[in-house]
């Protein structure tokens, strides 16, 4: 597959399958940049080439916001909360004109912490009529750093016992929000998404989860989930495709309410509209679509 697309005066460099499942094996497995650049660079031809294509496998920061942090429908602001060992950083976010209690969505990152994007994408939740956090879950090791290349790097260095002890503690401090009904959703993209279904094994209160192309859990662990799930998946990612008939098999012999749906031709991250070669607006629109209708289901 390959994509081009004209901007002002210049022409984008054609992105093909290959770079991206390169960009795919550098951001989740090997975090060798210089291989990953060699390895592209043969494929696009040059290192001038090469250097121009990054930026579009990459996420833009600097990208528009869908909700702009100043939005004056909904209110956001930093906060500190109780995690399991240690004080926990996230963003909350309301709709500035709530009446009466909410449910209560937590909004977990991408392996590149709590950054702009996922606080965009905490605020579309609010506006949907939830209570929205966004933890980052690199408080412990002091917070996400401006670099995401840094941020990747830090995630090797999560205890994952911690963190699923964090995130369970995220729905105990939601239960408890004074302008939510009590009942806690998630919805995580990418590590975000494994860490959903993590979640859905550790929390019995949490009552709906839904995971974009994540990890799937070990199978003797699935009987321990009690959320309904929704489970959003690309059609190109073989590395996480690979574990969903598995995943599948085990929700069943559980009794675990689910529903699965793959999206055919697009990539991992594809509902990430800060990174031009991935992100698939047709796939993201109707997997929010059904993700909200989800969510207002379970959390009502």
């Amino acid at each position: 597959m390959t994509r081009s697309a004209t901007g002002p005066g210049t022409a984008r460099p054609a992105i093909t399958q290959a770079m991206i499942d390169a960009y795919d094996e550098y951001t989740h497995l090997t975090l060798d940049r210089r291989r990953f650049m060699e390895q592209l660079t043969r494929l696009a031809g040059s290192g001038a080439a090469a250097a121009a294509i990054v930026p579009l496998l990459a996420a833009n920061s600097a990208q528009a916001a869908i909700v702009a942090d100043d939005d004056p429908r909904v209110k956001g602001q930093d906060i500190t909360y109780p995690g399991s060992g240690g004080e926990m950083k996230g963003y909350l976010v309301k709709p500035a004109d709530q009446t009466g209690k909410l449910g209560t969505v937590i909004v977990v990152h991408e392996n590149r912490g709590l950054n702009p994007h996922i606080r965009d994408v905490a605020r579309r939740v609010a506006l949907e009529g939830f209570v929205a956090l966004a933890p980052d879950f690199l408080s412990p090791l002091g917070g996400t750093p401006g670099d995401e290349d840094k941020a990747r790097d830090m995630f090797t260095k999560l205890d994952p016992a911690q963190t699923g002890a964090n995130a369970v503690a995220t729905v105990a401090f939601l239960k408890g929000d004074k302008d939510g009904n009590g009942k806690v959703g998630a919805v995580g993209f990418c590590w975000g998404g494994g860490t959903v279904n993590t979640l859905a094994v550790n929390s019995p209160d949490l009552s709906a989860g839904v995971a974009y192309y994540g990890m799937q859990p070990k199978a003797e662990d699935v009987p321990k989930i009690k959320a309904a799930l929704l489970l959003h998946y690309a059609g190109l990612d073989g590395r996480i495709d690979a574990g969903i008939d598995a995943y599948k098999k085990a929700l069943d012999a559980a009794h675990v309410k689910y529903t699965v749906y793959v999206y055919d031709g697009v990539n991992h991250a594809f509902n990430n509209d800060t990174s031009a070669a991935r992100y698939d607006k047709k796939a993201a629109d109707l997997a929010w679509g059904r993700t909200v209708a989800f969510l207002k289901e379970k959390l009502a």
